[in-house]
C-alpha cells in the first residue's frame, strides 16, 4: 500500500481574488486554490483580497491588510496603479511591500507559494522554500533597472523554484536566476465547465466573434484598427471586459457587453460563437481565456506574440495573425464550417494533452513543493 503524504502547511500569496462567482478578477487564483485544497494534502493559508474561500482554506490577512487589498483590487489592482503612476501608485506600492514584509515575518509555513515576482520583493532572509509563479506581466517588471539584482537578493539562501505558467518564459528566467533557483514551467489548468461545452456555432452570416479582455490599449492591440474593415454586417464583434483605460473609445460597430463571468461565457456565448479573437500587444504569459476557448472547441485568432506562439499551432489549433491581410484570411477560413470544426477539435485535443484540468495543475504544484522540501532537507 502506498504511504500517504504528510500534510504540508502552505502560504499562498496573491494580490488578486474574485469577490464572488461573477467577479472576473483573479479567477485563476480561485481555481488554483480550490484545486490545491481539494487534493487534501495541504493546510492552506491564503493572503489575498476578500472572497469565498474553499473549505479548510483560512485567510492569512490581518484586518488592515484585508481592507487595503480589497480597496486595491476594486481600484484596478497594483498593475493598474503603476500604469497611472502618481502619489497613489507610490503609496500603494509602499503599502503592499510593507504588508508583505510583515506577512512573511509572522508566517511559519512549510512552503511559500508567491504569485507574481513583485510579491517576492519583500522576502526577508530565511530558509523557507519558496515557489514563485511567474506571469507575462512580470517581464515588464524585470525590465526595470536593478529589478533582477533586487530579486536575486531576496532569493539568496533559500530553495527557490520559479514557475512560469508557459515554457517560452524559461530561457529568460534561466539567464537571470538559473544559478540560484530552479526553473520549471507549470501550466495553469482549465476548469471542467469549458471542456463540457458543446460548441455548435451558427456558421452562416452574420458570424459572431468574441473578444474577452481588459480594455487597455495594449490588450486591445490592433482590434479596432483592423476590425473596422470587417465587422458590422456579415461579421459581428462582441466585446467583453472591464474598461480600465478611460481614453479607450469603443467604435459604434462593436457590441460592448461590459465585464463578464464564466457562467455567462460558458452557457450563453462560447457554445454558439464562431471564434475568439485576441490581438493583444500586452506582456502576455499564457492567457487563460485562450486556454478556456480552446478547451471548449472554440477556434482562436491571435496576434503573433511569444505567449500565443507557445499555445497555438498556426493553421492547426488556431490562427496566428500579424497583418490585416492575415486577419482577413483567418476570418474567412474559420467561417467555413469544416475548417471551424477541425480547428476547434484540434485545439481541444491539444489542451487535454498539454494542459489538463486544475486538478492536474494542482498535482504539478504539489510535486514542486515536495521537490523544494527535499532540497531544503
Amino acid at each position: 500500500m502506498q504511504q500517504a503524504h504528510k500534510s504540508l502547511a502552505a502560504l499562498i500569496v496573491s494580490t488578486s481574488y474574485p469577490t464572488s462567482p461573477t467577479d472576473w478578477r483573479g479567477r485563476f487564483i480561485a481555481s488554483m486554490v480550490q484545486a490545491l485544497a481539494k487534493s487534501g494534502e495541504l493546510d492552506i493559508a491564503l493572503w489575498s483580497p476578500s472572497g469565498d474561500l474553499p473549505a479548510k482554506v483560512k485567510s492569512a490577512c490581518i484586518a488592515s491588510d484585508a481592507v487595503f487589498l480589497d480597496a486595491l483590487s476594486k481600484s484596478g489592482g497594483i498593475a493598474y496603479a503603476l500604469r497611472k503612476r502618481g502619489p497613489l501608485a507610490i503609496f500603494s506600492v509602499c503599502r503592499l511591500l510593507l504588508s508583505l514584509r510583515n506577512l512573511y515575518k509572522r508566517s511559519a509555513q512549510d512552503v511559500l507559494h508567491i504569485n507574481w515576482l513583485q510579491n517576492a520583493l519583500p522576502l526577508p532572509a530565511g530558509k523557507t522554500p519558496c515557489l514563485i509563479t511567474v506571469l507575462g506581466s512580470d517581464f515588464g517588471l524585470l525590465r526595470l533597472p536593478g529589478m533582477t539584482a533586487m530579486l536575486r537578493c531576496t532569493m539568496r539562501g533559500r530553495p527557490v523554484l520559479l514557475a512560469p505558467n508557459a515554457e517560452w518564459m524559461c530561457a529568460s528566467l534561466q539567464a537571470r536566476f538559473g544559478d540560484m533557483a530552479s526553473i520549471r514551467a507549470i501550466p495553469f489548468g482549465v476548469d471542467d465547465i469549458w471542456f463540457n461545452i458543446n460548441h455548435q456555432p451558427m456558421l452562416q452570416p452574420p458570424y459572431h466573434w468574441l473578444a474577452v479582455t481588459r480594455l487597455t490599449k495594449g490588450k486591445l492591440g490592433t482590434l479596432f484598427e483592423w476590425g473596422s474593415q470587417f465587422f458590422g454586417k456579415d461579421h459581428i464583434l462582441h466585446l467583453f471586459g472591464p474598461k480600465q483605460d478611460t481614453d479607450v473609445n469603443i467604435p459604434a460597430w462593436v457590441q460592448y457587453h461590459g465585464p463578464t463571468n464564466p457562467q455567462a461565457l460558458s452557457t450563453e456565448w462560447f457554445p454558439k460563437a464562431t471564434g475568439l479573437i485576441t490581438l493583444s500587444q500586452h506582456n502576455e504569459g499564457r492567457p487563460q481565456v485562450i486556454l478556456e476557448a480552446m478547451a471548449a472547441g472554440l477556434p482562436v485568432i491571435a496576434s503573433r506574440l511569444p505567449a500565443h506562439d507557445d499555445l497555438i499551432l498556426d493553421g492547426q489549433t488556431g490562427m496566428l495573425v500579424d497583418t490585416v491581410d492575415s486577419f482577413r484570411h483567418a476570418l474567412e477560413f474559420l467561417s467555413v464550417p469544416a475548417n471551424n470544426q477541425k480547428i476547434g477539435l484540434a485545439a481541444r485535443d491539444w489542451i487535454i494533452a498539454n494542459v489538463g484540468t486544475w486538478d492536474d495543475c494542482a498535482q504539478r504544484y504539489l510535486n514542486a513543493y515536495r521537490d523544494l522540501l527535499k532540497v531544503a532537507a
